[in-house]
């Protein structure tokens, strides 16, 4: 990710408009068997919009976010909102929480974002340590199929009149990884734009390469489905998502 959110914080809740939050918040409510009074982490938790619906079904949630200006949006939506939720600047591959939880969350394919392959297997052995016996992870990534084909069709330009940003797309230097250049332009009040730049790399591995991170770090592997579907992932699925239990 670009070494500064201060200005993409800013406008990320009007570009996630269309993330089904509350699917999110349906499947790990099943998963932990409700998340009333359970202790929820909500790692990569961007502007803490899943972290506040977590909260207002009554969980005792604590958003984990590596940026500092996210977390600040999400701190000042959590108390206008009346919300008791603790947030902890941290990369998720240097979790480091106290207590046990219940249940964790990382949504929206934030993974992605660990690029090399053993931060991957840190973050995973950070979440299970982390966990009561019995705790739930739930999170979802990018597929191969998305990695190495869908974002490869770009350019891909967004317009709602207030916001519009182009995003170029190349392969990554990594396997399964890719190397995007976002330009944003923000309608000010005065009628004019003002442009700021954005870089995100991403890495995905094959399904078969999660099974075998999770099994190392003591995950019981519960159920795999895509795209919002109760269905086995197929070739051209698009995102991926693992249930996983301590």
């Amino acid at each position: 990710m670009s070494s500064s959110y201060q200005e993409f914080a800013h406008i990320y809740d009007e570009l996630m408009n269309d993330i089904p939050y509350d699917a999110y918040v349906e499947l790990l409510d099943l998963a932990s068997a409700g998340v009333i009074g359970k202790k929820v982490l909500d790692i990569g938790c961007g502007t803490g919009l899943l972290s506040a619906m977590l909260a207002k079904q009554g969980a005792h949630v604590t958003g984990i976010d590596l940026s500092a200006n996210m977390l600040e949006v999400a701190a000042n939506r959590a108390k206008s909102l009346g919300l008791a939720i603790d947030f902890k600047e941290q990369p998720m591959q240097r979790l480091e929480v106290d207590g046990m939880y219940d249940a964790a969350i990382i949504s929206i394919d934030s993974l992605n974002y660990v690029i090399n392959q053993a931060d991957v297997e840190e973050t995973f052995r950070r979440v299970y340590k982390a966990l009561s016996k019995g705790g739930v992870l739930l999170f979802d990534v990018h597929s191969l199929f998305k990695m190495d084909e869908i974002f490869l069709e770009g350019p891909f330009v967004f317009d709602n009149r207030r916001i519009t940003y182009v995003w170029q797309t190349v392969p990554g230097e990594m396997e399964h990884s890719i190397y995007s250049e976002l330009a944003f332009f923000v309608r000010q009040e005065n009628g004019l734009y003002r442009r700021f730049d954005e870089v995100h790399t991403q890495r995905s591995f094959a399904v078969t390469e999660y099974i075998e991170m999770l099994n190392a770090a003591g995950f019981q592997i519960e159920r795999i489905f895509a795209d919002w579907e109760d269905e086995p992932p197929e070739e051209e699925s698009e995102r991926i998502f693992f249930q996983v239990r301590k």
